[in-house]
């Protein structure tokens, strides 16, 4: 079993940015792929961006050129560090992690975080 705690969301206006951490603990030999998945009220839960053991990187297109997801092994954390916020990034923003490559599909998912609001105003 796999815990996840993130930290980092907030209120930000817009053009701003914010970094979320996520920590991993527990059966962690396990993970290859961790990431971000986001869900926005009456959205479907949408992935955000990925980074696998080997360092391969997936983004939504939406947030390429503006969001930067790292990670660090050592520390067994990711990171999402997110720039040029738009009120359309705002959504609970969850940690997930898989023994796949990817964390997609979502079914891929193995553990989820309990979510971190991310709220961009206007």
């Amino acid at each position: 079993q796999v815990q996840l705690v993130e930290s980092g969301g907030g209120l930000v206006q817009a053009g701003g940015s914010l970094r979320l951490s996520c920590a991993a603990s527990g059966s962690i030999f396990s993970i290859n792929a961790m990431g971000w998945y986001r869900q926005a009220p009456g959205k479907q839960r949408e992935l955000v961006a990925a980074i696998n053991r080997g360092g391969n990187t997936e983004y939504a297109e939406s947030v390429k050129g503006r969001f930067t997801i790292s990670r660090d092994n050592t520390k067994n954390r990711v990171y999402l560090e997110m720039n040029s916020l738009q009120p359309e990034d705002t959504a609970i923003y969850y940690c997930a992690v898989s023994t796949f490559y990817r964390i997609t599909p979502i079914n891929v998912v193995r553990s989820w975080g309990q979510g971190t609001q991310v709220t961009v105003s206007s």
